[in-house]
């Protein structure tokens, strides 16, 4: 792993200490920083969180609310939108009061979705996208379009990939928001899209505007750490072709989403969200191997190149993630030690033609 730069302040309070299980890891996610309970009082009508059923979702509802509670500001509600294919997520949103709306972005008619002042687009379509590109054309880049128009007065923070950068030497520190975009396969080419579309409605009606370019979220039940881990810890190798990647605590992700709200412009406010780090796939293997007391088998060499992802502008904006690699290592270890769930839905970090 490189050697980062001297830290930025950190967004958060003090470090979280180990989820022992999934209340404890709900818990963490949702503990706003002093940071973003500032940001958030300030913000001028409610917040919609659209696509609020995925993976991010819930957590993201759960630490707005609590941030605008801890602000003061009960006066905005935070709605959650989704199918709600799992009605006891919309249940427990619920009961942490946040509201929720079950309603089919992509059949539904937006002029039927409540009014709000602030919007977070989190909807997407990834996987599978190789063998029904049409679908994620759809989904990722023609919805944003009906939703930029419903909201058109409202400002809206977009999540984004890295993945519409090309793939770059791991000599580099990552592609950074200025670089040439260079999407490859449907999925990132539709992302990009997503991005376009929301931006042309941005400068044409002066739509304040967010575009959070992800690279590799961690919470303990899935990302790239729980993918290597659970391979070493069950004598599966670890394939070295994607050998560099980024990762970054998924609270701190969608607390910059959150704030990135009150940077949001006309002129898109574009942001790398990661971690500071480019990490060895290899190196990360023999670290979770001495965790386990086991051995890690590894196949195959690194290549040059990776999604890689420079998240200076981040950190000098939002200050670095409150749980930093080392630790999240280490609780991805105890996590799976403990026996705890895992979504089963693996992030197919190792994929190098774009087709997911």
């Amino acid at each position: 792993m490189h050697t980062a730069p001297p830290p930025a302040p950190t967004s958060a309070g003090p470090s979280p200490t180990r989820p022992v299980d999934e209340a404890a890891l709900e818990e963490s996610l949702a503990t706003p920083s002093p940071a973003l309970v500032a940001d958030l009082a300030g913000l001028d009508g409610d917040l919609l969180v659209l696509g609020a059923g995925g993976k991010m979702g819930p957590s993201l509802c759960r630490l707005a609310r609590r941030a605008l509670d801890a602000a003061g500001r009960t006066d905005l509600a935070v709605i959650a939108v989704s199918r709600w294919s799992d009605p006891r997520a919309a249940a427990a949103l619920a009961d942490d009061g946040v509201r929720t709306v079950p309603f089919d972005l992509m059949e539904g008619d937006p002029a039927e979705l409540p009014d709000a002042g602030n919007v977070v687009f989190m909807v997407g379509a990834k996987f599978g996208s190789a063998n029904d590109p049409t679908t994620a054309w759809a989904v990722n880049a023609a919805l944003p379009d009906r939703i930029a128009r419903r909201y058109r007065d409202a400002r809206i923070a977009a999540f984004s990939t890295g993945n519409v950068y090309p793939l770059v030497s791991v000599l580099d520190a990552g592609s950074t928001e200025g670089d040439p975009t260079g999407p490859v396969g449907e999925y990132a080419m539709s992302c990009l899209g997503r991005e376009r579309v929301f931006a042309h409605h941005a400068r044409r009606a002066g739509t304040p505007l967010s575009l959070i370019r992800l690279n590799y979220a961690v919470d303990l039940r899935y990302g790239v750490l729980a993918d290597i881990a659970s391979a070493v810890h069950s004598g599966a190798p670890v394939s070295l072709a994607t050998g560099h990647v980024n990762v970054v605590w998924q609270g701190y992700a969608n607390e910059v989403a959150l704030r990135s709200l009150t940077r949001a412009a006309a002129e898109p406010f574009t942001v790398n969200v990661t971690g500071p780090e480019t990490a060895s796939v290899r190196r990360l293997a023999h670290r979770f191997a001495a965790e386990f007391g086991t051995t890690a088998h590894l196949e195959g060499e690194e290549s040059g190149t990776g999604l890689l992802s420079d998240a200076t502008l981040c950190h000098a904006e939002f200050g670095y993630p409150s749980v930093p690699l080392a630790t999240l290592v280490a609780w991805q270890a105890g996590w799976l030690r403990d026996g705890l769930p895992l979504s089963g839905k693996p992030t197919k970090f190792d994929v190098r033609d774009g087709r997911f």
